[in-house]
């Protein structure tokens, strides 16, 4: 995310890259959705998420269109450089001056796509892969750049807070629960006895030492996640929640449900849509995903094509749930509703498999995005010409890093909350707000080194400027209205 050019990769095919986008955005904030809907009312949550993956499509497109503005800048710049080097040369031109079409034009304001060129060039190809911090570097001014930093940092910092939390909690529950199918309808309390005097928030603690001390020394190394590896967590990913979806389906078919959600409730609102903001979140990872699909002719369908399918997805997933189970008795992590209820999964193994499948996949994830959160922090203080001390370098960065979000972890583990202010704060910053303002800056940028007739071909569907404010004045609304809400609830307590 830190990173500016780097190389592209094997390319794939649309059809590919249409999975793997599905499997980057299905991730951990799917698990915490179903007590989400229950909070606010099926059809309030049906709404909201169907308007929520229209806005995220929407802004998928934008930094889309953006990478292909910054390909397009590339290559302007190598051009400008290759004629200033021609220039040097000949005696037609001055050193300031370029001579097109019989005119003399300064150099920053020639088009990109000369007449001089024979060969036609599509100068907004993707070929490149641009990331969103040099983006930010290429159309934002310093504050800009500093901004969307801080933005990814903080965003960051909640991911790997929920992932810290998450992992303990589902082998709390799987060490502490009662697996012999006679606590379906028990919901357990954190003072409660785990091991004789050791009680649950205790045990909760032990394995989160475990799993910091286990995964935290990542944080200090490099950590890259392997093709195989990512086969495997998918794999997993998708047997899991295929099996959550039919077991629920099979228990309602059965007459069996013991959930009667409401219609609506407005309090439980502002956490649904920071749960759905975190689960839709893909923007910040755009550039390493659309830049090798071979054939990007028609992007926003492949791109609104996989919105669609998400949305149905997860629109399946919480309903099944929410009819299924009492909503009182929803986890904060859905796996676990299938952990100790033989109604609904008697099978001791695929019980053990549901309850502990947020621990593996969760685990290759937390030092891929530790690190990713370190070299951000390197990239927000770095300065031109300088390097870090090496105790800088490899100790305090890393600690920085792992520290924070341990501490929250130690000191809550409500995911549910976790998950809907990460994504109602930071996610909605790098959701909404930065490739908002890429896509607007970009196209400033690029205006007076255009030709009329140069399009860009991965232009937004929603390329008004209108849709640009939509954006920005709906995220507005939404930061204030859930920290609002957030405030009345406090003081109401």
């Amino acid at each position: 995310m830190a990173g500016g050019i780097t190389e592209t990769g094997e390319p794939y095919s649309p059809f590919v890259g249409l999975v793997y986008m599905f499997n980057l955005i299905v991730g951990t904030g799917a698990l915490t959705m179903p007590k989400a809907f229950a909070a606010a009312g099926w059809v309030v949550s049906v709404s909201l998420i169907s308007f929520l993956a229209f806005m995220s499509f929407m802004t998928t497109t934008f930094v889309i269109e953006a990478m292909a503005a910054a390909n397009a800048h590339l290559r302007w710049k190598r051009r400008e450089q290759e004629e200033v080097n021609d220039s040097d040369s000949s005696s037609d031109y001055s050193d300031d001056d370029v001579v097109i079409r019989g005119r003399s034009e300064p150099v920053e304001t020639r088009p990109i796509l000369s007449v001089q060129r024979a060969a036609k060039i599509d100068h907004f190809d993707i070929v490149e892969r641009v990331e969103m911090g040099q983006m930010a570097s290429m159309f934002f001014n310093k504050v800009g750049v500093n901004m969307f930093y801080i933005c990814i940092i903080v965003y960051l910092y909640g991911d790997l807070a929920i992932y810290a939390a998450a992992v303990p909690v589902s082998l709390m529950e799987v060490a502490c629960g009662n697996h012999s199918c006679s606590a379906g309808s028990v919901k357990y309390n954190d003072t409660e006895s785990c091991w004789g005097p050791v009680r649950r928030k205790d045990a909760y603690r032990v394995f989160l030492a475990i799993f910091t001390l286990l995964l935290g020394p990542f944080t200090f190394f490099s950590a890259q996640k392997t093709k195989y590896l990512q086969i495997l967590t998918s794999l997993m990913r998708w047997i899991a929640f295929t099996m959550m979806i039919i077991l629920a389906l099979i228990r309602i078919g059965k007459g069996h449900r013991e959930g009667h959600p409401s219609v609506a409730q407005i309090s439980g609102v502002p956490n649904l849509f920071g749960v759905c903001v975190y689960s839709f979140m893909c923007q910040h990872s755009l550039p390493s995903l659309v830049t090798p699909i071979s054939n990007k002719q028609r992007m926003s369908a492949l791109v609104m094509a996989d919105y669609i399918l998400i949305l149905c997805f997860y629109s399946l997933l919480s309903l099944t749930a929410i009819f299924c189970f009492d909503s009182s008795l929803l986890r904060d992590m859905y796996t676990l509703n299938f952990t100790d209820n033989c109604d609904v999964l008697s099978i001791p193994v695929l019980r053990y498999f549901l309850g502990l499948f947020p621990v593996f996949t969760i685990s290759t994830n937390f030092p891929i995005i530790a690190v990713t959160l370190r070299n951000n922090w390197k990239t927000l203080f770095y300065r031109d010409g300088g390097t870090y001390p090496w105790v800088v370098d490899r100790i305090v960065f890393p600690l920085i890093t792992l520290v924070p979000p341990i501490i929250v972890a130690f000191c809550t583990h409500d995911l549910e909350a976790l998950v809907g202010i990460t994504g109602a704060y930071a996610g909605t910053g790098i959701q909404y707000i930065i490739p908002a303002f890429l896509v607007y800056f970009s196209r400033r940028h690029l205006e007076p080194v255009l030709r009329r007739d140069a399009v860009n071909k991965h232009r937004s569907p929603f390329h008004h400027t209108f849709w640009v404010w939509f954006v920005i004045l709906w995220a507005t609304f939404c930061l204030m209205f859930v920290t609002a809400n957030i405030v009345l609830t406090k003081v109401k307590n």
